[in-house]
């Protein structure tokens, strides 16, 4: 078994992986880009480095949020997310060449997000364990996002998050009314607060996924089809 900072240290290695790390200015402020539907509801229409962002409700949203940052050339890091659909990763338009996966941190989710942190663009934690990251060792590891301009997206709370991005009113679409079909829409709200900018909330209509597995803007199907709510 290869201990785990021994497997960051082969991630990190892959050619550029730390190139864009090492070539940024701390602070800079650069924005990566997001899909045009979620644009709205980052300050700056994107993800400013060295941002904590709390994503809550929708796994689909986190995902999303990689989508045109990884097909422009950055680097994307996941950890947590041990039952994380590739296929499902792939229609929302990431780029699968440009995500590493750390499943299972375990009892070294700080080391292994330490790690992370310092050699791609943005790091994806999934849900925190039981009690959740204590206060202190997320400001700490806020600070090294900071300082390393890399964008910290979590599925879940996180003490701190400089913008927290909730999903509501979800409503599926693709049954008919005898119960026959198949679900193929998602119609959802997106609400972003947050802090300075941000403080005041901001809320988009989503179809998440849409037809083709993608996002797509919110609104009605030409045909009214049942509604599951979940």
């Amino acid at each position: 078994m290869v201990a785990v900072p021994e497997a960051l240290a082969g991630l990190t290695a892959i050619p550029g992986v730390r190139t864009a790390a090492q070539l940024r200015e701390p602070g800079s402020g650069e924005l990566l880009a997001v899909l045009p539907e979620l644009s709205r509801l980052l300050p700056g229409g994107g993800l400013r480095r060295g941002s904590t962002i709390a994503v809550r409700g929708a796994t689909s949203l986190v995902l999303a949020l990689l989508a045109a940052a990884t097909r422009t050339g950055s680097w994307a890091a996941v950890t947590g997310l041990p039952d994380l659909g590739l296929a499902a990763a792939a229609e929302l338009g990431v780029d699968l060449e440009r995500i590493a996966l750390v499943p299972n941190p375990g009892a070294e989710l700080v080391a292994v997000l330490s790690a992370l942190v310092d050699g791609f663009d943005v790091v994806v934690l999934g849900p925190a364990p039981a009690g959740g990251v204590q206060p202190q060792t997320a400001r700490r590891l806020a600070d090294r996002v900071r300082n390393r301009g890399t964008v910290l997206l979590t599925a879940g709370p996180w003490p701190g998050a400089e913008l927290e991005l909730r999903v509501s009113g979800r409503r599926w679409h693709g049954l008919t009314q005898d119960g026959h079909g198949h679900l193929r829409t998602r119609e959802v709200v997106a609400t972003s607060r947050g802090r300075g900018a941000a403080a005041r909330p901001l809320s988009v209509g989503l179809q998440l996924p849409g037809p083709a597995g993608a996002v797509t803007a919110g609104g009605s199907p030409g045909r009214r089809l049942v509604e599951v709510a979940g």
